[in-house]
Parts: C-alpha cells; sequence; structure tokens
C-alpha cells in the first residue's frame, strides 16, 4: 500500500508528463517562421524535460542529490514559464492556448520550489 508521501509523487509526476504532453502539442501551433521554430525548438527541450528529471528525483541516491535533481527541474520549469510568456508577450499564439499551461507551470514551480527548501530543512 502507498503512503501519502508516494501519492502525492505519483500526482506530480502525473502533472509533469501532462505538462509535457501539453507543450508537445503547443508547440506544434507554433508559426513556422524563424522566431517561432526557435521558440518551439527552446520550449519543447525545457517543457519535456522536467518529468523526466522529476522521476530521476524519485530515484535519488541520498538527500543531496534528490535535491539537486529536483533543483534541475525547478530551473527546467521557470524555463518554460519564460518561453511561454514570450509567446504571449509577443502574440505568436492567442492568450487562451497559452494560459493553462503557463499557469501549471507556475504552479509546478512553487511546489517544486517548497519542495526543495522542505528537503533542505530536515
Amino acid at each position: 500500500m502507498k503512503n501519502k508521501k508516494e501519492d502525492f509523487g505519483d500526482e506530480l509526476a502525473e502533472r509533469f508528463l501532462n505538462f509535457a504532453v501539453g507543450i508537445i502539442k503547443l508547440t506544434a501551433t507554433l508559426p513556422k517562421t524563424p522566431a517561432g521554430k526557435h521558440i518551439a525548438d527552446q520550449l519543447l527541450r525545457c517543457g519535456t524535460s522536467p518529468g523526466a528529471n522529476y522521476e530521476e528525483a524519485r530515484g535519488a541516491e541520498s538527500r543531496k542529490d534528490f535535491i539537486h535533481k529536483l533543483g534541475v527541474v525547478f530551473k527546467e520549469t521557470k524555463e518554460s514559464r519564460y518561453w511561454l510568456k514570450l509567446i504571449l508577450v509577443s502574440k505568436m499564439l492567442p492568450h487562451n492556448k497559452v494560459a493553462s499551461l503557463l499557469t501549471e507551470a507556475e504552479e509546478l514551480i512553487a511546489i517544486v520550489g517548497k519542495s526543495i527548501m522542505t528537503a533542505r530543512s530536515k
């Protein structure tokens, strides 16, 4: 039987997976201009990596390793947020196509940031 920590970890892993799927779908709709292709490549890279890195963190060999790997998740998710904001500010896509992913990025950043703080305090 799973404990609450494992359930939370599974839920978070699922959120990262769904976030990556959303990023894949969004990048496919970006304009095929040089700027659109560049942003799509950057967002595809950083937007799909947090989930894989989170899975690595869940299998960390030590608390230090766990914190380090969560730090990678944190940075990649923040980079994703940057590219999503750039898409909005540059009006490459309408707000309604980007808003839910941006909100999810914000929530994931907050969760992972808090998790890092908690792991460091123990």
